[in-house]
């Protein structure tokens, strides 16, 4: 999202996003709060869920991509024997059963809902029917077919248990949703079930060790002081190869040229790699093997670095 007032502001902030607040929300906050140009963020949290939500300042957005393909992690309380319209606390219970599942039961079940698993997203959702959102004709009452996908989860832990309750963590790929998985289970188990509290706990490379509340960010009272929190472009990078350019690559970055790999010896054909510059991200570059090729140029930091060096 760009505005013409605000300053270029580049790096990423990790916000412990509150209860009842939107996503979009949270990116205006935070923009006016920096008193940034340019902020977006990497993939809706719903008003229910709380939790790590990166927000994109100005040349980040360019890496917004690789953060939302990056795997999630979630902590959430599944209540059984009530299903929602949403399969959340948002909606109006339409069906219940009695059945409480046991602590046996729970952890045998477990198991099936790990790997590659087939989903079919909540009708209340942003998937878009028809070039509409699927919640927008959810909620005018319309029948809506949701098409199945294909998710990943790599682990699903039952962290603990109440009365007609129970606690989990999950490890899993993008796409998932964690109301279905909940809901899902809940029929497994032979009842019914929606989720009364989602956390996000991990995004990308991003977890709550780096995370702040939006009040302690307003809470400080100078802009400068605020922008100070901004994590460097880099860090939502993972497993990438970073490589030390010189001055002289670093203008040909700049205007998209490609490199020689014969400088730049051990990189693997089809890769990516980081091109550093003073220890600044200043490009991604694809890993061909004659050329590498700038397929993301960062011109605002390498514009300043080139110009410090002059």
């Amino acid at each position: 999202m760009k505005h013409k007032h605000g300053d270029d502001v580049d790096g990423w902030l990790i916000i412990d996003k509150p209860k009842d607040m939107g996503s979009t929300q949270v990116v205006g906050k935070t923009r006016y709060l920096l008193q940034a140009k340019k902020n977006g963020h990497t993939g809706t949290l719903d008003p229910f869920a709380t939790g790590v939500l990166p927000i994109a300042f100005g040349e980040a957005t360019k890496l917004v991509p690789f953060v939302t393909d990056g795997d999630k992690e979630y902590e959430f309380i599944v209540k059984w024997g009530e299903q929602t319209s949403t399969d959340d606390t948002e909606g109006e219970i339409i069906a219940r059963a009695t059945k409480i599942p046991t602590h046996e039961e729970i952890v045998a079940v477990l198991p099936q809902f790990i790997g590659k698993i087939t989903q079919v997203p909540p009708m209340y959702s942003a998937i878009k029917i028809s070039g509409k959102p699927a919640y927008k004709l959810a909620r005018k009452g319309q029948s809506v077919e949701m098409p199945a996908r294909q998710i990943e989860i790599y682990g699903l832990e039952l962290l603990a248990e109440y009365t007609d309750s129970a606690k989990f963590k999950v490890q899993c790929s993008k796409g998932t949703y964690v109301r279905t998985l909940g809901k899902d289970m809940a029929e497994k188990l032979g009842t019914l079930g929606h989720l009364i509290e989602l956390r996000r706990t991990k995004c990308g490379n991003f977890d709550l060790k780096s995370k702040i509340l939006l009040d302690s960010l307003e809470k400080i009272e100078y802009v400068e002081e605020r922008r100070k929190l901004l994590l460097p472009l880099e860090t939502s990078l993972r497993d990438i190869a970073e490589i030390a350019v010189s001055a002289e690559d670093a203008r040909k970055l700049s205007v998209g040229q490609g490199l020689s790999p014969k400088n730049y010896a051990g990189l693997s054909v089809g890769s990516l790699a980081a091109a550093m510059f003073h220890n600044c991200l200043i490009a991604l570059l694809r890993v061909d093997e004659h050329k590498l090729s700038p397929i993301r140029v960062f011109n605002n930091i390498l514009q300043k670095e080139i110009k410090d060096v002059d």
